[in-house]
């Protein structure tokens, strides 16, 4: 089953860290590009439909293809996923959770 891509790029502040989070322009902002966490708010990309609406914590970052893919888990629900990361997401962030996921 495929997911259905909504383009859905709307700034908003970081319930993480306060930040405030500017639209993306060239894509679907999803997450912190501070600290690269996320709110559990879609069901499929872009939908902003999910209810659980639940702090999606950074916890592992894998590169691949000449992209950063971030795993998440949600705080509430436990559910997990990955988003790519965007063009400007704080490297520093990304090598600290690639540094901290390694060590488990």
């Amino acid at each position: 089953m495929s997911k259905i891509f909504t383009k859905n790029d709307a700034g908003f502040r970081c319930l993480n860290c306060g930040a405030n989070v500017e639209p993306l322009k060239y894509s679907s902002r999803d997450h912190c590009n501070r600290c690269l966490y996320s709110i559990h708010i879609d069901v499929t990309p872009g939908d902003r439909a999910n209810s659980c609406l639940g702090l999606m914590e950074p916890v592992e970052v894998v590169y691949k293809s000449n992209i950063y893919d971030i795993k998440y888990r949600c705080k509430k629900c436990g559910e997990t996923h990955f988003n790519k990361s965007a063009k400007d997401d704080s490297f520093e962030t990304i090598l600290n959770i690639m540094r901290e996921s390694s060590l488990r």
